[in-house]
Order: structure tokens, then sequence, then C-alpha cells
């Protein structure tokens, strides 16, 4: 009995301490990228300053990928004009694979960036889905692996988010 109180207690202390040190971190800075689009150009996460991010890592082989996007271009219908933008990075992909072509198919407007591995690892990605939630000042708020078109967790954070000036 006196063991399971001590493994009790220990992670009550645990949960404590890591809730208290969650709620002390400082938003950190988003890692700045540049990567090329469908046409080539350049696009640079600094391009946003000013506007909320939602960055969504996927690829097009990724189920989850496909039932989530639909999600993603409500959060863009419903907050583009408040200041929000939707960006796809696509990574692990097929030398011949073409994003842009593939979402657009599924009805998708927000633009995506191609050969994004290097910027996956710089986020840290571990899988498809993974979407970041950056704020107008460019810091990572929130990070979600979700698959979810309806989670409420993703329009709670977008209006969060576009409330702070």
């Amino acid at each position: 009995m006196k063991s399971k109180l001590s493994m009790a207690q220990a992670l009550v202390i645990l949960v404590l301490t890591v809730l208290a040190a969650v709620t002390r971190a400082e938003p950190q800075p988003a890692p700045e990228f540049t990567l090329q689009n469908a046409a080539g150009e350049a696009v640079s996460l600094s391009d946003y300053r000013g506007k909320v991010v939602v960055l969504h890592f996927w690829a097009t082989w990724c189920p989850y990928c496909k039932r989530l996007q639909p999600g993603l271009d409500a959060l863009l219908d419903d907050y583009q004009a408040q200041g929000l933008e939707v960006l796809g990075i696509s990574f692990n992909e097929d030398v011949d694979a073409k994003p842009q072509e593939v979402l657009k198919r599924r009805g998708s407007d927000f633009m995506t960036l191609v050969k994004g591995g290097r910027v996956a690892a710089m986020y840290q990605v571990r899988g498809t889905p993974t979407t970041f939630f950056i704020d107008r000042q460019g810091r990572l708020r929130a990070v979600t692996m979700t698959s979810d078109p309806e989670e409420p967790g993703l329009k709670h954070m977008a209006e969060t988010l576009l409330a702070e000036k």
C-alpha cells in the first residue's frame, strides 16, 4: 500500500510540475524558412508577419491530412478577412508528386510549399498531419496532430490569436 501511495504522490508532483512549466512558458519564435510554391516562387514565413498563420505539414499520400484539409479551408474562409492565413508545407513526397494540384482537385484554396523536409525537421514534425498556430508576432502558440476537421480547438485557437493585437 505504501508503494501505491508513493507512486500516486509522485504522479501528482510530476503533473503539477509540468503544468507549472507550461503556464510559465513564453511563446517561442517560429523558425524562419523560405521554400518554393508550385510556381517556383520563393515564399518565406516572414512574408506573413502581422497575420495569424496556420502552418500545416502534410503529404499527398496521407489519408489523415486529406480528412483535415476541409477544416483548414473552413478556417481560411471564415477568418482570412480578419488576418488568418493557412500555409501548407508538403514533405516526404514521391518524386513526381504535385501537392498544389492535389489540393486543387480536393477543392482546397490554401497555398502549399513543396520539398519541406528541412523545414519539417526544424519544427520537429514527427508525423502528418501536424499543424502549428503562429501568432501575428511570429511566435509558436499551439501545435496539433488532429485529423478531425470539426475539432473545436482549431476554431478556438484561430479566434484567440485573431483577437490579440
